[in-house]
This record gives structure tokens, C-alpha cells and sequence, in this order.
């Protein structure tokens, strides 16, 4: 069986200029090489029914979201309709680490895959460039006289990088001469996770762009009071380096499906969505926009809707939650080694984590959903029955789709269902587990114990001390991104299926005034990844005529 490079490979995309035609865009797409585009265009009016793309809490057994997406989207232009995807770019550090690439898998793709899992359109590296030199410029102010009275114990700013590399979470900066700066702790963010990767993907234009990156919170000085970057001037500076990468970028998926694909943030440690513009240009120029949130609806979803849609009126007209037969075995208490066995019952007691992902979208945001069972080839009728029957307790339908294996011929049925429940939902409405209004603590327990099931919220005492001084400082009122293991509903990995009752401890709040939310971390979860034993990487090859092997 072909490898999925090799699949992308084998097709050739059509040129950007063709692609621009085919959504009826205006001339100002600027070409990135020959099947790549950078949008430039401000005039935004979004109409198209918005589709959103979310999953059961992810196991090694593999859920197939991102492939989902893209296949639900040729699907839908396989049956008629104007559809396009908007996702995100992948990390480097997923990439070269355990997880993979993020441009789908199989006939469901887009492309040029290696492309977009490696450099792309250099957005990412932007991000960091961004980043690091407003850390730059805050160290050299300090060096240079310090007139803003900065504490060197009381920087929040971190420096970034598109890597997975766990040394360097903890460095000590500024050794050398005393013309190497102050010597002071600091550490290092995957760029996924840093508040510019944030803000550039909430940011409505390049106003609000640098708004944003100014209100970033980058230290205290001595008298406790807060320093933002827009005291060291530099919004304008970050803003230059991002203004190519603020633009969204034009791919296509391997049937020639017009694809966005712009901004990265995870949904386990950031708010996990692709970018504002990106998903208005899309809704704007297609009828149907199929998007897609990271993780378990626990994570992606939740902050999708609470922080996206509700700050910028948007509401998906459908929900669509990912499962395979495999990982709702993991979930049922299988071990990766016996999921080719057939066990309906262990799909059966999996689908519990379904069945709460469901009630959450339709009970406690108030939308509509269809499930679809991503199809592996070792499935049975039975098992299959045993999801379809979970989800129908609930009203919901569950759809077989093989869009790995045959493209959006492999999704048609899916793509129906869903075009039937968006033109029967013609004005969604979402409710919200929280009000603005509610403070910091209430926000993040009604997540907690309405989307997660948990028993109890634990604030460790510097959470407290740091929800004092955000609500002290007035920002009490912005939404919450709680971070967490994607594992489970609970802050443990292990935790599996749906479990209840469970304590979740919020260890450490951050303030991210630039990107306007309030991160709560739960129990160990890192900010800057680490790489496995085997990291993929060593399975890479670039060939001797310059096209890349072992990419996944």
C-alpha cells in the first residue's frame, strides 16, 4: 500500500491562478510559487454554512480527524456543492516527534503535503521571529538602563521555538560579560503555544494585529505593576515580521478542493483553531467551509466555540465528532496489541467517551452533530452496529465514511447528512458553559465540571495569588483556555473513557492579554513538548533528486 507522500506525490496540483478561479476570488491572490497562494483581501463578508470538525479524546489507536476533514470537503463538492476546508499548519515539533504531519492521510490529503508539513509559507517561523524579538527587545532594555524598572524575577515573557526540545523549557540566559546582558532565568514555548501564534490567528486585521500584540503582558517592574510590549514600542516592529505571515494561505487537497490553511496553535496547551481571517475569507468566497479544532472536543471544540465563534459571531451549523471503532476499543480498557481483535462489548463501554463528547455539543452548547466512524479495514458489522446504537440512544446518527481509502467518493453519505442538517439549521445558536461575567474561577470550574464531568476544582495557592492579581489589573472578564492532557477528559493521561468525579488541580493561571483569554493549566501539562525515544525524524530521508521519504 502506497505511503501517504507517496499518494500526494502522485498527484499534480493545479496552479494557484486556477484555484482562485474556481472560488471566484478577486485578482489580489498573490502566487507562492506555483501551487501555493498568500490571500490578500479585506472585504469580508461570511455567509457559508459553517462546518465544524471535532473527535473523541485521541488514543494511539488513531481518530483520523484532520483526514476527516479534508474528505468530508471533497465529499461535499463530490455531491454539488461550494465547499472548502480551513485548518492549520502544522508544528515542526509534531512533525520530527511522535505525532506525525497534520495534512491528512491517505486519498484525503492536501497538497504539496511535504510542503505543508515542513516550511510551508514560512508562517510559523515568522510567529517565532516575532516572539523572540520582542524578548530580545526586553532584554536590551533592561541592559540598557532599564527606565521602565522591569524585576528580572518577574518576566512572564518566554522565548519560542518550532521544536520540540525539552532542554530547553529551563535555560539561564545573559552568562558571559557584562556586555551579554543581565544574567536572569528564562525558558522556551513550542511556537504553537506562544501568545503571538495566538494573536496572530484571533486577530481580525492588521489594526487589531498590533492592538493585540502591544496589550502582550511581558513582565511587572518593581512596583508590581504590570509591563506590556507596547511599552517598549515594539508592536509595530512584530507587526512588520508578521505581515506576510498574517495573510492566509491558498492550497488545494488532492481532488482540487480550494484549502485554507493558515495559523497553528495547539488545543491542548493554546486555544487550537486556525485563524480568524482564514475561516471569514473561506466562509466569504464558498458555501459550505469545513474546519477543524485539535484534539478531543473536550479541548478543540470547547475553545473553538467558547473563545472563536463567541468573540467573533460565528456558530457551526453542524458539529461532526470523529471516532474510529479502534480507539473506542482503547477507551472500552483494549490494549493497542489486541484492537485487531473483534469485541463489540469493549466498543460498546468505549463509546461512553462518545457518548459524553456528543452530550456536550448538544446539550451543553446547544448545536447540532452527526457522528462519523472513520472506517478501518479490521472493523465488523458488530462493532460498528454497537457505535451506531450509543449514538442513536442520543439522537444523534453515526456515518461509516472511507474517505482514506477512496477520497470523497468515501464520504458521500456523511456529506449529505451533513448538508441536510446545515439547510435545516438556518440560524445556530450557541450556549455557553460560562458567561464573561462569571470571575476566573467560576469560568474555569463550569468547564471543568460541565465539559470534563469532574467532581472538583482545586486551585493550588499560586493559581489563587495569579487570579487575584489578573482580576486586581481588570481582566477578570475575558474567556478561559484551560490546559490539559488531550488523553483524557481529566488531567490524567491514563484516565480513559469517561470517567467522573474526578479533582482537577489548576496548578498555574497565565494572563495573555494580547490574545484576550486566561490560561488555567491542569496537573503537569508542558509548554514546550519533548521528543520520544524514537522521535520520527529518524525515519526521514530526502532522496538524491530532492524529494522527501519517510513522511507521515
Amino acid at each position: 500500500m502506497p505511503t501517504d507522500i507517496e499518494i500526494a506525490s502522485s498527484v499534480t496540483p493545479d496552479p494557484s491562478q486556477r484555484l482562485r478561479q474556481s472560488l471566484g476570488f478577486p485578482q489580489n491572490v498573490e502566487p507562492y510559487g506555483l501551487n501555493k497562494a498568500k490571500i490578500n483581501y479585506s472585504k469580508l463578508d461570511p455567509k457559508a454554512k459553517l462546518i465544524l470538525v471535532s473527535a473523541i479524546n485521541p488514543t494511539p489507536a488513531g481518530e483520523g480527524k484532520t483526514t476527516i476533514s479534508i474528505g468530508l470537503t471533497d465529499s461535499l463538492a463530490k455531491i454539488g456543492k461550494n465547499a472548502c476546508v480551513a485548518i492549520r499548519e502544522p508544528s515542526l515539533g509534531p512533525v520530527f516527534g511522535i505525532k506525525g504531519g497534520a495534512a491528512g492521510g491517505g486519498h484525503a490529503q492536501v497538497i504539496p503535503m511535504d510542503e505543508i508539513n515542513l516550511h510551508f509559507t514560512g508562517d510559523i517561523h515568522a510567529i517565532s521571529a516575532a516572539n523572540n524579538l520582542l524578548a530580545a527587545l526586553l532584554d536590551n532594555h533592561i541592559h540598557q538602563g532599564n527606565d521602565l524598572r522591569i524585576h528580572p524575577k518577574k518576566i512572564t515573557l518566554r522565548r519560542c521555538i518550532d521544536l520540540n526540545d525539552r532542554a530547553l523549557r529551563n535555560v539561564v540566559i545573559g552568562l558571559g560579560t557584562a556586555g551579554d546582558g543581565i544574567v536572569r532565568d528564562d525558558g522556551f514555548y513550542i511556537t504553537a503555544a506562544s501568545e503571538v501564534m495566538a494573536i496572530l490567528c484571533l486577530s481580525r486585521d492588521i489594526s487589531d494585529l498590533k492592538r493585540r500584540l502591544g496589550n502582550i503582558l511581558i513582565a511587572y517592574n518593581v512596583d508590581g505593576d504590570p509591563v506590556y510590549a507596547k511599552d517598549l514600542k515594539a508592536e509595530n516592529a512584530m507587526a512588520i515580521l508578521l505581515k506576510e505571515a498574517f495573510k492566509p494561505n491558498l492550497v488545494q487537497t488532492l481532488e482540487g478542493t480550494p484549502a485554507f490553511i493558515h495559523g497553528g496553535p495547539f488545543a491542548n496547551i493554546a486555544h487550537g483553531c486556525n485563524s480568524v481571517i482564514a475561516t471569514k475569507t473561506a466562509m466569504t468566497f464558498a458555501d459550505y467551509v469545513v474546519t477543524e479544532a485539535g484534539f478531543g472536543a473536550d479541548l478543540g471544540a470547547e475553545k473553538f466555540l467558547d473563545i472563536k465563534c463567541r468573540g467573533n459571531g460565528l456558530a457551526p451549523s453542524c458539529v461532526v465528532i470523529v471516532a474510529t471503532v479502534r480507539a473506542l476499543k482503547m477507551h472500552g480498557g483494549i490494549l493497542k496489541t489486541e484492537l485487531a481483535a473483534p469485541n463489540a462489548e469493549a466498543v460498546s463501554r468505549g463509546c461512553e467517551n462518545l457518548k459524553k463528547h456528543i452530550e456536550n455539543i448538544t446539550g451543553v452548547f446547544g448545536l447540532k452533530a452527526v457522528v462519523a466512524i472513520n472506517r478501518f479495514t479490521t472493523d465488523t458489522d458488530d462493532e460498528i452496529n454497537a457505535v451506531k446504537h450509543a449514538c442513536a440512544v442520543l439522537g444523534v446518527k453515526a456515518i461509516l465514511t472511507d474517505v482514506h481509502q477512496n477520497g470523497g467518493a468515501g464520504g458521500r453519505e456523511l456529506a449529505q447528512e451533513v448538508v441536510d442538517i446545515c439547510e435545516n439549521n438556518t440560524n445556530p445558536k450557541i450556549t455557553f458553559p460560562y458567561t464573561l461575567e462569571d470571575g476566573i474561577k467560576e469560568k474555569v470550574s463550569a468547564v471543568c465540571q460541565k465539559i470534563y464531568g469532574a467532581g472538583k476544582v482545586v486551585f493550588l495557592p499560586k493559581a489563587k495569588t495569579e487570579i487575584e492579581k489578573i482580576t486586581a489589573m481588570g481582566y477578570s472578564t475575558l474567556p478561559v483556555v484551560i490546559a490539559k492532557t488531550q488523553y483524557s477528559f481529566s488531567e490524567d493521561a491514563a484516565l480513559i473513557g469517561r470517567p467522573s468525579g474526578f479533582t482537577v488541580n489548576i496548578r498555574e493561571i497565565q494572563l495573555r492579554a494580547g490574545s484576550g483569554f486566561i490560561v488555567a493549566v491542569a496537573g503537569d501539562i508542558m509548554l514546550m513538548p519533548g521528543l520520544p525515544k524514537i522521535p520520527a525524524a529518524y525515519n526521514m530521508l530526502l532522496n538524491d533528486d530532492g524529494t522527501v521519504s519517510g513522511l507521515s
